[in-house]
């Protein structure tokens, strides 16, 4: 199982994002700690689909960063990057302000493939979204 590398902080996980979709978006790490990542994100208008509920790719943005930034920060030493071979998603609910929430945990972390996990949880705490994303490490 892989370990959490220490040259990956939250605050080098912001810098990565600046003119990239995370930054776009206004993902925001809140923690990174062994095998869990926790960010979100502040409904903005311009998230929204025409509806007027967010937009499911939002969602998808916030979880496969969440997922993404911690299979980067969990990488085998001696891997080089990732990069995401499949991806899941059901949606339980939406919303149409606030902040939305992503915790990713890892599922498994090995030498060749990661799989993770994410919880979308809306303002009110509930699930809006569950995730599932397999990476292949890069060598």
């Amino acid at each position: 199982m892989s370990k959490l590398r220490p040259e990956y902080t939250v605050e080098r996980l912001h810098e990565r994002q600046k003119g990239k979709l995370p930054g776009l978006l206004g993902v925001h790490v809140l923690s990174l700690d062994e095998g869990a990542l926790t960010a979100e994100l502040t409904v903005r208008e311009e998230l929204l689909a025409p509806n007027g509920f967010l937009h499911a790719a939002t969602v998808i943005g916030l979880a496969d960063t969440a997922c993404g930034y911690a299979c980067l920060a969990h990488l085998p030493e001696t891997a080089r990057n990732f990069t995401t071979v499949e991806l899941k998603s059901n949606f339980l609910g939406t919303a149409t302000e606030g902040t939305i929430r992503a915790v990713a945990k890892g599922v498994h972390l090995g030498r060749s493939t990661q799989v993770w996990d994410a919880t979308v949880t809306g303002p009110d705490g509930k699930t809006i979204a569950l995730f599932r994303c397999t990476q292949i490490v890069l060598y």
